[in-house]
C-alpha cells in the first residue's frame, strides 16, 4: 500500500459480507484524513500472527472494531476473537514498546464493549450505530486533533463515489467483495484517494 509509515492506520474489522458497506466507510474516512488504511488482507500465507504484529509494529495508530462480539451462525457457534485479540495486540504494544502509538476502540452498540471486555473500562468507546454516516462521524470524533479535518459531506461524497465504483473494481480482480483479497482493497483506497483529489 503507498503512503508513509506515518499516515498508516492499523484497521481491525470483521471480514463478512455484512460488514462490506462500513468497510468502505472506513476506509473512505480514514482516507479523507489523509491516512492509509492497512489490513489483514495484505497478509498471505502462513504465520499471520507474526505478520499482523509486524503491520500493529508499522502503524502509529489502529482503530478496532469490536461490533462482531455475538455468536456466529455456523456449528460450533463460537464468538470471533481476532478483533478483541489485534486489540489487545495493540494495547501491549501502546504500554510496553511504543507509547505513540494510538489505538481507538469501535463499537456499534453503546456500552456493549465496555460489557464484553470490562479491562478497557474508562476507554472512549467510539459508537457507530452500524452505519456509514456513523462511522464517518465517529472517525471525525477520534482524529481530532489531525492535521487534516475534512468534513462529514466530503466524506460521504467520497464514500458515494467509491460505493459506485464497487462493482467495476470487483470485476477488474475477478473478486466477489472487498475482502477478497489485497488487490481489492488497495483498489478501493485508490478509488477513494482519486476522489479525494479530485481526479474522480
Amino acid at each position: 500500500m503507498p503512503g508513509k509509515n506515518s499516515e498508516f492506520v492499523f484497521l481491525n474489522i470483521p471480514y463478512d459480507h455484512q460488514f462490506e458497506r462500513l468497510c468502505l466507510a472506513y476506509v473512505c474516512g480514514i482516507a479523507s484524513f489523509g491516512l492509509v488504511p492497512r489490513t489483514t488482507l495484505e497478509i498471505p500465507g502462513d504465520r499471520r500472527l507474526n505478520r499482523i504484529i509486524d503491520l500493529i509494529r508499522i502503524c502509529p495508530f489502529s482503530i478496532h472494531d469490536l461490533s462482531r462480539v455475538q455468536l456466529d451462525k455456523n456449528k460450533p457457534r463460537t464468538p470471533r476473537f481476532n478483533m478483541p485479540f489485534e486489540l489487545g495486540l495493540a494495547i501491549a504494544r501502546e504500554k510496553l514498546v511504543d507509547p505513540k502509538h494510538t489505538w481507538y476502540v469501535f463499537e456499534a452498540v453503546n456500552r456493549r464493549a465496555e460489557k464484553s471486555l470490562s479491562d478497557i473500562a474508562g476507554t472512549d468507546v467510539y459508537v457507530h450505530g452500524g452505519t456509514i454516516q456513523g462511522v464517518l462521524r465517529q472517525l471525525s470524533n477520534a482524529f481530532i486533533r489531525h492535521e487534516r479535518q475534512p468534513p462529514l459531506a466530503q466524506m460521504m461524497a467520497v464514500y458515494r463515489y467509491v460505493r459506485s465504483e464497487l462493482p467495476g473494481i470487483l470485476k477488474a480482480s475477478g473478486a466477489k467483495s472487498v475482502f477478497d483479497g489485497a488487490r481489492t482493497f488497495r483498489d478501493v483506497y485508490v478509488a477513494a484517494n482519486l476522489k479525494i483529489k479530485g481526479r474522480a
